[in-house]
């Protein structure tokens, strides 16, 4: 029987977790999978939310290390589980994507001399100034097994010289929780609560800090939302650090809710529905780019670069960047119907967990 230790810290791995989760305990003649929640994301309710409607067992071990700088959450991250390692020494630990947990979770384990495990490794937008591009390459650098989810990532890990041995291409393990509860978020009743139809609006998510930070590029991005919000309203699940930025520099007050409706956070179900149902979604968040791919629905992503090039490539993902002009043409290209059809890239199926298993049956 193999300690499998799960570790998690922001709600984007909570929908790669459960798959994996559930999938090794089908197999409890093989496997002792825990699950770590360190609380990165310290929103719990929404959290618990997140848990519920991904139909997890609650957390065996939740740290509760909340909020803080780049360096003070990644080291009380590490501090407190280190403690939970070298208390009862796992076989492997597994990680997700590419937050300060996954990373703080790569470095205890590789000091300790512990198994690491990647899944969506080998992804690089190469901008050094996204915190999770660090995460990402340190986590790969220390990971034993990498679980790839687009060729680029083959490609990535190979010209940085990662034996390929350890490289699997196992496909999208977030695409294992959309297939799963697709029709059940077909169900939810948030388009019509929001007074919403099918095609008649636009999903807004929006909080990384190259777009919300500086008052000046937040500012800039209302007044062009604006201009596309009065042809197509947009709907803006706030993030709580989006929230804040509004709030702070005083543009909460030049937002015309009904060009541009800010609601309250989403939970998982329900803002699948609202992905699937939107006329184009517009996002900086890297899982958006790649949930609207699968769901072939036209997404605009606010940022230069993407970790995720087979979204553009194959998918129907636009990457404008700051180039507001570019912007507002692309909504228009989407909304006169003169945009490319995307396709589901390989492997994104909804079995990538079952692939993943079958590794670790054999490796570990």
């Amino acid at each position: 029987m193999k300690k499998i230790d799960l570790v998690v810290g922001a709600r984007p791995n909570f929908m790669k977790a459960a798959p994996l989760m559930d999938a090794l305990q089908r197999r409890p003649d093989l496997f002792e999978p825990r699950l770590i929640h360190t609380g990165q994301h310290y929103d719990y309710d929404l959290s618990r939310l997140f848990f519920e409607q991904l139909k997890m067992k609650e957390p065996d071990i939740y740290l509760g290390v909340g909020s803080g700088t780049q360096a003070e959450q990644t080291a009380r991250i590490m501090i407190e589980l280190e403690k939970v390692f070298v208390d009862s020494r796992p076989d492997m630990v597994v990680v997700f994507g590419d937050v300060n947990s996954t990373m703080a979770a790569a470095i205890v384990a590789a000091k300790l001399w512990i198994k690491l495990a990647h899944v969506e490794a080998g992804l690089r937008s190469f901008d050094n100034t996204m915190p999770e591009e660090i995460n990402r390459i340190v986590t790969d650098r220390l990971s034993d097994l990498l679980f790839v989810t687009e060729k680029s990532g083959l490609e990535n890990l190979k010209k940085e010289g990662i034996p390929e041995e350890r490289i699997f291409f196992t496909g999208n393990i977030m695409i294992d929780s959309l297939v799963k509860n697709l029709e059940i978020a077909r169900r939810s009743p948030i388009v019509e609560n929001l007074g919403l139809v099918r095609g008649g609006f636009v999903a807004l998510t929006l909080h990384r800090p190259s777009n919300v930070d500086n008052p000046a590029v937040l500012k800039k991005l209302i007044e062009i939302l604006t201009i596309i919000g009065r042809k197509i309203p947009i709907v803006f699940p706030c993030h709580p650090r989006t929230r804040n930025r509004l709030e702070e520099f005083g543009l909460k007050r030049i937002i015309d809710d009904r060009v541009i409706k800010i609601i309250e956070p989403l939970g998982y179900i329900d803002f699948l529905r609202l992905q699937a149902e939107s006329k184009f979604v517009l996002t900086d968040s890297g899982g958006v780019q790649e949930e609207t791919t699968f769901l072939k629905i036209p997404c605009i992503t606010l940022r230069r670069t993407t970790e995720r090039p087979i979204t553009c490539e194959v998918g129907s993902n636009f990457l404008v960047g700051d180039d507001y002009d570019l912007l507002i043409r692309t909504a228009d290209d989407i909304l006169d119907g003169k945009i490319k059809q995307g396709r589901i890239p390989d492997l994104w199926d909804g079995r990538t967990a079952e692939r993943i298993v079958e590794i670790l049956a054999r490796k570990m």
